[in-house]
């Protein structure tokens, strides 16, 4: 039965240890979340910027000297 004390710390200390490793993962699940909803937000843009760029690019003139030459 002298085991039993610390036993009993051990277990307590382990099980302090689930419990943050448990809130990190969730706080870092939440990060991840909220990081993909980011790139997916920023894709979006980049797409539409790029057909913006295309359109553009297809109303401006074809390449012509500048009007200093």
């Amino acid at each position: 039965m002298s085991r039993s004390p610390e036993l009993r710390t051990r277990v307590e200390a382990l099980e302090a240890a689930s419990a943050h490793q448990d809130r990190v993962i969730a706080e870092l699940s939440d990060a991840v979340a909220a990081q993909w909803s980011r790139i997916d937000l920023l894709t979006r843009e980049v797409l539409r910027l790029r057909e913006e760029m295309q359109a553009l690019s297809q109303t401006v003139a074809p390449d012509k000297a500048p009007p200093h030459y």
